[in-house]
């Protein structure tokens, strides 16, 4: 039964490799067996991110490429094709969200930055689309792959003040369901698109809004603890088994699916 959970010798794309959770999850992979393609926007720090999965007995490769644009992905997909011949697994894991996208407790969204609207909408909308774009392209052609996406709790309801990430991770889940449809329709059983929906876990982009100086809970994060059932944060770690899964021959009959990890939160009416 373990062989069907696999991505041994499986050749994984991570978008955003080198942050908290891309890291996590490349880490995670190469534990697997599998082959991991660190690909950022800073050569020296993926460089960094290769050497500790290197030292830790693995298969990684570092490319710098930026998820937002459409030439520099198709150059990485040739430099990974002439390593290593194909791409089975894409992680798009590039994205969250911006301070200038954010508004404060008692801002409206008419005092919404609306460049900030922009880039936060761009960033994780299109950084996930052109790498789908490019990517998914060499899967269709495989007839074969995974792709997996990022979503979250924002796109099952509203959570104030970060009305930009929302619509975006909202669009996210819609896209994850329409390609997921469209590649299997076209390219066969084969070729799979799910996504992820974390729940609240603490890292760099938010950790000033759930904690305080003292580590403390904010006022958020206890109107977050409120409506999870679990009564705690995510640890990173516990989203590396669902994303494998996502990825194996365990899920083969899975596509467009939005697969929560988030200690009950969405199932949760506060009630």
């Amino acid at each position: 039964m373990n062989e069907i959970f696999s991505i041994k010798d499986k050749v994984a794309v991570i978008t955003g490799a080198s942050g908290v959770l891309g890291g996590s999850l490349a880490k995670s992979f190469i534990e697997a067996g599998a082959k991991v393609v660190a690909l950022g926007r800073n050569q020296e720090t993926l460089d960094s991110c290769v050497k500790e999965l290197t030292d830790f007995g693995g298969d990684a490769f570092a490319v710098e490429a930026n998820v937002m644009n459409i030439e520099s992905l198709e150059n990485a997909s040739k430099k990974i094709i002439e390593k290593y011949g194909k791409i089975d697994i894409l992680l798009n894991i590039a994205g969250g969200n911006i301070p200038a996208a954010t508004l404060s407790p008692d801002q409206s969204f008419f005092d919404m930055n609306m460049e900030g609207w922009d880039e936060v909408t761009n960033l994780n909308i299109n950084g996930t689309v052109y790498p789908c774009y490019v990517f998914g392209k060499v899967m269709a052609e495989q007839k074969s792959g995974s792709i997996v996406n990022i979503s979250s709790m924002a796109a099952y309801s509203a959570i104030t003040r970060v009305a930009g990430y929302s619509a975006a991770k909202s669009a996210i889940t819609n896209f994850t369901q329409w390609l997921a449809s469209d590649l299997a329709l076209k390219f066969g059983d084969k070729i799979r698109v799910n996504a992820v929906a974390p729940g609240f876990f603490i890292g760099d982009q938010n950790r000033a809004i759930l904690l305080n100086p003292d580590g403390s809970l904010t006022d958020r994060s206890k109107k977050v603890m409120t409506k999870t059932p679990m009564q705690r944060f995510g640890e990173v770690e516990e989203l590396n088994g669902a994303v494998q899964f996502l990825c194996s021959d365990a899920a083969s009959f899975i596509t467009g699916a939005l697969l929560p990890v988030d200690g009950g939160f969405s199932a949760f009416s506060g009630v």
